[in-house]
């Protein structure tokens, strides 16, 4: 039986007070096209009641973007942060040293998103039925490994983790996300978290994904589980967010061959299981084939009402949490 009382209207109020903590809005690649920039991005969002927005660049520290559109768009708040890609040469304290005090200074840092080891050893596209990795395909496409992330899991330390690490630990304001790295080496990453008395921590959407609910579990005891609603969508198997200029490196994201079970379900069932208390949702919308990052998180909302969500579940993870993670409790 459906739910009562779950109308389009209810959709758009709890938009009210809500923040989306992973808005990828323009600039961007060409072959990789943006729905909104970042300046629409952040007056759809106040005109919708929004209070925040967090934007994510896997190319420039985007708390440059959010220092210009915090200049551009009166009576909203935009933050933005790093993203350790390679082309900061992968683990680079110094990049993470200069976000800090770059614009607004940086609110999270993350280790990575197309350009950890895990994610783009696994880069390719189907061919011929099959998938196939773009080191198989290129040779040339391992160079591109050698500066990507890899987290030391075998008990050794990596010397610039470690510093990126205190970094972090020295900047309570900022959170640290684990980014696409595989789902070992984002347990280690919360351990060492905590190891190090970092207050605020998010395990990455693409990690989710992949780990078990007994390892989500045990992250939760320190770090919020992200739920992006880009990773449930129709767009799932189309390689929509291009990361390399050469355009024959183009992927299925993430390499993934074919969409996630069970969808929306499935993650509302893991949610359930975990607790909203414990959980952040989130969009990752900008790219063209998806709705407006605004429209996308009501349709994230609207999901969760017809599967049952009460309000308070809906607004602990698109409002309490996210305004925690960003200091913005009232």
């Amino acid at each position: 039986m459906l739910p009562e009382g779950r109308t389009l209207a209810l959709s758009r109020e709890l938009l009210r007070g809500a923040i989306d903590i992973h808005v990828h809005a323009g600039p961007h690649i060409f072959s990789s096209p943006r729905r909104v920039d970042p300046v629409e991005a952040a007056i759809q969002a106040r005109d919708a009641g929004m209070r925040a927005i967090v934007f994510m660049d896997v190319f420039e520290m985007s708390n440059g973007t959010a220092w210009l559109v915090n200049r551009a768009v009166p009576n909203f708040k935009t933050y933005g942060g790093i993203i350790l890609n390679t082309v900061y040469g992968g683990i680079n304290p110094r990049a993470v040293k200069t976000a800090l005090s770059y614009g607004e200074g940086a609110k999270y840092v993350s280790f990575g998103a197309h350009s950890t080891y895990y994610q783009a050893s696994r880069e390719g596209r189907l061919i011929e039925g099959r998938f196939t990795s773009l080191s198989d395909i290129y040779p040339k496409f391992k160079d591109e490994l050698k500066n990507t992330i890899l987290i030391p899991t075998d008990g050794s330390r990596d010397q610039r983790v470690d510093e990126i690490l205190e970094l972090i630990a020295a900047n309570p304001s900022v959170y640290l996300i684990t980014g696409h790295t595989s789902v070992p080496e984002a347990m280690k990453l919360v351990e060492l978290g905590r190891e190090y008395g970092i207050e605020k921590m998010v395990v990455s959407s693409a990690v989710t994904k992949e780990a078990t609910e007994e390892q989500l579990r045990e992250m939760s005891r320190s770090a919020y589980i992200e739920y992006t609603f880009a990773a449930y969508t129709h767009t799932t198997t189309i390689p929509k967010t291009h990361y390399y200029v050469e355009r024959e490196y183009a992927s299925i994201d993430e390499g993934m061959s074919s969409e996630p079970s069970g969808g929306v379900r499935q993650a509302a069932d893991q949610i359930r299981r975990l607790g909203s208390e414990h959980c952040i949702i989130c969009t990752d919308f900008g790219v063209y084939t998806l709705p407006e990052p605004v429209e996308g998180l009501r349709e994230f909302i609207a999901c969760l009402l017809d599967l049952g969500f009460s309000q308070v579940e809906i607004m602990n993870m698109v409002k309490i949490n996210p305004e925690k993670l960003l200091g913005l409790e009232v």
